[in-house]
């Protein structure tokens, strides 16, 4: 096992937080496949994450083009775990603001 930096567990430690800690307006108890399915796409959107930063860093285009590979499959992952209807509007705002930012 990997050693992470304190950086990733603040982050992965919110994103848990955010998951655990139900918002106003939203009942309290959510299935366990609910569940699941957020805390599979937290994952992975971590390890897109860390993939998109190794890319940045990559001097080496073979090394560069495994990256992208791994990282079209990390998307086609996420994009095949189910949202809430919430997350969806909050996925797609996330989505815009990133192709704003380009």
């Amino acid at each position: 096992m990997m050693a992470r930096g304190w950086e990733s567990k603040s982050v992965e430690a919110q994103i848990e937080e955010s998951f655990s800690e139900p918002s106003r307006g939203e009942a309290s108890s959510s299935s366990a496949e609910e569940l699941q399915s957020e805390m599979k796409r937290a994952e992975l959107m971590l390890s897109r994450k860390h993939v998109l930063q190794q890319l940045e860093r990559s001097a080496s285009e073979r090394y560069s083009e495994l990256l992208r590979r791994t990282l079209a499959d990390l998307d086609a992952q996420i994009a095949a775990v189910p949202l809430k209807t919430h997350e969806f509007s909050r996925a797609r705002q996330a989505a815009r603001q990133r192709s704003l930012n380009r």
